[in-house]
């Protein structure tokens, strides 16, 4: 009976899990956003039946699908232009298909340099890579239509095509500008779930090397795997890809909640999103002198309860986040303080070789962990009281120069104009996805089936990806897709609905497609494979729903099978990538230690060289990522061209606690300035600022023999150290910028040795 009830717990637990992750997916903002490109969809059809007839509300939904893809949360300022482009360019693309649909040769010999000219947008990274898919898209779902008996009937369907398009475009920048206020407070909402995330997972890492990893279930973790005890390496690998992953979400939600914090709620949200930066700053500070209190064997208890209170602090930021999502009043958070100050930091053992010494050292260590959580305790408070409006954020920095924190939303050419040498990612994927396009069609048109050729082309252009790992991911979901959407669209289509019912399907498939494009392809693949049948079938009435779902399933396999081999085409591996990665991390690095601890970090507490900073310190945490997620997509690739992973691991391990030490010291100087000796911690911060920016820019690492100043302060006796609390706090600040300078010497080896095996 006790194991019943326990497995009843367990599924209960697992079902309750599983229940908030739907949810929280149901009221996020890519969801909200498919919703709302469907109801646009829904609306232009409508509208064009109603005044035109069934033959034009088909191709207005094929210009409005053309013109979807970019169609994302953004900010209002650029957004018109940013969804007109794909229809501008792309309508040509279109009547010049209508016009070459019963000329296949001629057919093939536009759609090849077209699907090169399309691809090249994605030179402008996340911006452009979506216009550059529509614009494509445009191009293949124009031959998803029949085939036009005249001119006149080119031109209206293009026509149609384009008053559809427009429509769209409109209601986008409507819509867009309507849910702003809901888009900042999602998009906010979902940061905390990944701070969240990032929390639990620098929680684990409180665990004492002789001791097995705790084995209480994370929110974040499946049920069944919550006796896991995963490795050091991987726990460390856990939290670089969470921080990799929370700087890549962040720049999405800075471009919309930056955008003119002109009212009260505005600033309340961006005032969270700033405290979100300073916790993670605190987060990667907490990481400091972990390895050496761990391996301490007289601080386990300790250690637990600050694990614990890292997991109460998440918990309370999802119950935050998960409020927001659906409306209610923000819940008051539990302030920690008292357990933090609580904690007998001192040495507790019952080894007899422990040494009194070596204890006092660790629960120094120790104290000076436990002050940094007291910021991140501080965090989660100032979290809660913005989002119930009980305080009122300081914005001035933001206020001021807003812009110089959000992506530009002018169109300029230097990317373009960078693409044309031959080791270009971006030309080179282009070329890559010409050639596959041109074999798809080549064979496309040797199939039986070939009045749907479209399908293969189609699932070449969404499969096909910059990188091997993406395109591997993508085929997977895609073929898995295509048979369950099929399924469903051959079980929609035998039951012969009416076009309403139609029409309201593919409206719905859209929403669902898009909603999910960046976040579950697989979903997206399901929705978008009923999306094409049903499309189809009112395009062309009287298809067979049977055949189509084998010559679907078909064309999808085939489809996957050539955008996979054109992966191996002029392929552009990460290790080409990885060496401008690596000198990217080692100059933002070197311009973020000028920055945190120059003089100008002491003596100008003014907005300019604040913000300087600020910019700088995204900067690195962006540079960092960007060579985290490379790493991690390079070990998709084939062996004999991977680049060296455990070299760069290491490199990435140092550079984010050279990104702690830098961390911890601004702290310092920002909130405890008033426990500084400013006459004595001057030459040190000139000496450390100076040194650390010749360390990582110099032609060739320094000697140690450079620095016996800094050198010194690192060697010296912790327990010369005074407490953490303690009114002076210079000789910690010394350590750190002692601790920053090695840790610049270890980046700066580590990347050479990177350097070394990268070159051909």
């Amino acid at each position: 009976m006790t194991l019943d009830a326990a497995k009843l717990r367990f599924h209960l637990s697992h079902w309750r899990h599983h229940g908030r992750a739907g949810l929280r997916v149901l009221l996020s903002h890519y969801v909200l956003n498919g919703a709302v490109c469907a109801l646009g969809l829904f609306l232009v059809s409508t509208i064009v039946q109603a005044l035109f007839g069934h033959a034009a509300a088909a191709a207005a939904v094929v210009g409005v699908i053309s013109t979807i893809p970019p169609d994302l949360a953004a900010p209002k300022r650029g957004k018109a232009m940013h969804m007109a482009l794909a229809p501008l360019i792309g309508l040509p693309l279109f009547f010049a298909v209508q016009m070459l649909r019963a000329h296949p040769l001629e057919l093939g010999l536009l759609l090849v340099p077209a699907t090169f000219i399309g691809f090249l947008g994605m030179a402008w990274g996340k911006r452009g890579a979506p216009v550059a898919i529509a614009v494509v898209f445009a191009m293949i779902f124009s031959m998803s239509t029949p085939a036009a008996t005249h001119i006149g009937e080119a031109l209206q369907r293009t026509g149609y095509f384009m008053l559809g398009a427009m429509l769209y475009v409109v209601y986008s920048v409507a819509a867009n500008a309507a849910c702003n206020g809901r888009y900042r407070t999602q998009m906010v909402a979902d940061l905390l779930l990944s701070m969240a995330a990032l929390m639990r997972a620098q929680a684990r890492r409180f665990t004492p090397e002789s001791a097995d990893t705790d084995s209480a279930p994370d929110d974040t973790a499946s049920p069944g795997l919550a006796n896991h005890a995963p490795s050091e390496n991987e726990e460390l690998g856990e939290l670089l890809r969470r921080q990799a992953a929370l700087a890549d979400q962040l720049q999405n939600t800075r471009d919309v909640v930056l955008e003119s914090p002109r009212t009260p709620r505005r600033q309340r949200l961006a005032g969270m999103l700033l405290a979100m930066l300073e916790m993670r700053d605190q987060l990667v500070a907490s990481e400091l002198d972990l390895d050496q209190v761990r391996r301490h064997q007289g601080h386990p208890a300790a250690l637990h309860e600050v694990r614990q209170i890292l997991r109460q602090m998440a918990d309370e930021l999802t119950h935050l986040a998960d409020a927001m999502l659906a409306g209610r009043p923000a819940p008051t958070a539990t302030d920690h303080d008292a357990r933090l100050a609580g904690l007998r930091l001192t040495a507790q053992t019952s080894d007899p070789e422990y040494s009194a010494v070596s204890g006092a050292n660790a629960a120094g260590l120790l104290r000076g962990i436990a002050y940094r959580l007291v910021h991140l305790n501080r965090g989660v408070l100032e979290l809660a009281a913005l989002a119930r409006g009980e305080t009122l954020p300081d914005l001035t920095v933001v206020r001021n120069h807003w812009r110089l924190f959000v992506s530009p939303t002018d169109w300029s050419w230097k990317p373009f104009l960078s693409l044309w040498t031959w080791r270009a990612p971006a030309l080179r994927h282009a070329i890559r996805a010409a050639l596959a396009v041109g074999a798809g069609y080549a064979i496309a048109t040797l199939l039986p089936w070939g009045s749907h050729d479209y399908w293969i082309l189609l699932t070449i252009v969404v499969v096909l990806r910059g990188s091997l790992a993406q395109t591997l991911e993508r085929r997977d979901s895609r073929v898995a897709g295509t048979i369950l959407g099929s399924l469903l669209a051959v079980g929609l289509l035998a039951m012969h609905p009416p076009a309403f019912v139609l029409l309201l399907a593919v409206t719905v498939a859209q929403g669902v497609a898009h909603g999910f494009a960046l976040r579950r392809y697989l979903i997206t693949a399901i929705a978008a494979s009923v999306l094409g049948l049903v499309q189809s079938h009112l395009l062309s009435a009287g298809t067979s729903p049977t055949f189509a779902f084998f010559e679907r399933v078909g064309d999808t396999l085939l489809g996957a099978a050539l955008a996979w081999a054109f992966c191996y085409v002029l392929p552009s591996w990460e290790r080409g990538q990885l060496a401008a990665l690596v000198r990217r991390t080692l100059l933002a690095q070197a311009r973020h230690a000028r920055r945190a601890v120059g003089l100008t970090a002491l003596h100008d507490i003014d907005t300019q060289p604040e913000l300087a900073w600020r910019l700088a310190r995204r900067e690195a945490y962006d540079s960092l990522s960007a060579l985290v997620l490379a790493t991690e997509r390079s070990l998709a690739e084939p062996r004999a061209v991977r680049p060296p992973v455990a070299q760069l691991e290491r490199l990435q391990a140092h550079g984010y606690q050279l990104l702690a030490q830098l961390s911890a010291a601004k702290s310092m100087l920002l909130l405890r300035r008033d426990q500084l000796r400013i006459d004595e911690v001057e030459p040190p911060l000139l000496q450390a600022a100076g040194l650390i920016e010749h360390t990582l820019t110099a032609e060739s690492a320094r000697g140690a023999d450079e620095s016996p100043h800094l050198a010194a302060a690192a060697a010296d006796p912790i327990e010369a150290l005074p407490d953490p609390f303690e009114n002076d706090i210079s000789p910690w600040l010394r350590r750190r910028l002692a601790l920053a300078v090695d840790l610049a010497e270890q980046v700066r080896k580590d990347a050479d040795h990177v350097l070394a095996q990268l070159q051909p």
